[in-house]
């Protein structure tokens, strides 16, 4: 009888103390379901948060010339804490380049003490030129080879050209089909070995004289050309088509 006595005490006790721990632990889960269920934030939140994040990007991003920019928050898991702010949000990004695909911005409430960071996505789309007809190489462009299109800036791999007249009576340095996009490595506005304009500035004063092409370019570009009289080599930016001009 004492064997039953001693171990029966043992026994209860055991049993006593896992029931105990189960009520803790089922206590726990509740209180955090609560404080979930009663921080989370309100559709009506998500949208102001999100809405508050594009108009920033809209606001701050520059847009493409003759194009528009597209801006899409991130969703927001639901579960965040967040509240109705007394004041207007706060919004700000570390980040405004305009060729970024995602830009993240902070969206924060100081008045009840609460930030969020939220990717927001950007389209950018603008016109590019494009040709109508397929060029062979060392055609020059005319006006009836090309047009303009609206396109995903973002998907451009190099640069473009957003105006027709930037491309007319350059010269193809490659095949090209018809439908494709003219990036600059495609054409050169003045081409090695061309006879060009070289136009000298100084003080208000142009003076011209020709000269030879020693390299491709494109308009702004910088490239070497050779002064025809002097056999000089001096540095030029090419400001149209066979035209050179340097600044002294």
């Amino acid at each position: 009888m004492m064997y039953f006595k001693s171990y029966f005490p043992i026994i209860s006790t055991t049993k006593i103390r896992l029931h105990r721990d189960k009520i803790i632990k089922l206590i726990g889960v509740s209180l955090l379901f609560f404080s979930f269920s009663s921080a989370s934030a309100t559709q009506e939140q998500i949208h102001a948060i999100q809405a508050a994040a594009e108009h920033y990007i809209l606001q701050s991003v520059e847009q493409p010339i003759g194009g528009s920019l597209e801006a899409k928050a991130a969703n927001i898991d639901s579960r965040v804490f967040t509240t109705d702010c007394p004041a207007p949000l706060e919004v700000s990004s570390k980040s405004t380049n305009s060729n970024a695909s995602n830009i993240t911005v902070l969206v924060e409430c100081h008045q009840d003490d609460w930030r969020l960071y939220i990717p927001v996505r950007l389209t950018r789309t603008g016109p590019q030129v494009a040709l109508v007809s397929s060029l062979s190489r060392g055609q020059i462009i005319t006006a009836q080879d090309v047009t303009t299109s609206m396109v995903d800036l973002q998907r451009l791999r190099r640069q473009g050209f957003s105006t027709i007249n930037a491309v007319i009576g350059a010269k193809v340095k490659k095949n090209l089909r018809a439908g494709e996009i003219i990036e600059q490595r495609d054409i050169c506005v003045v081409c090695r070995n061309d006879i060009v304009t070289i136009k000298a500035v100084k003080s208000g004063m142009t003076i011209t004289t020709k000269g030879v092409a020693l390299s491709d370019g494109s308009h702004g570009e910088q490239i070497k050309v050779k002064n025809s009289k002097s056999n000089r080599i001096i540095d030029g930016k090419v400001t149209d088509i066979a035209e050179v001009t340097v600044i002294f």
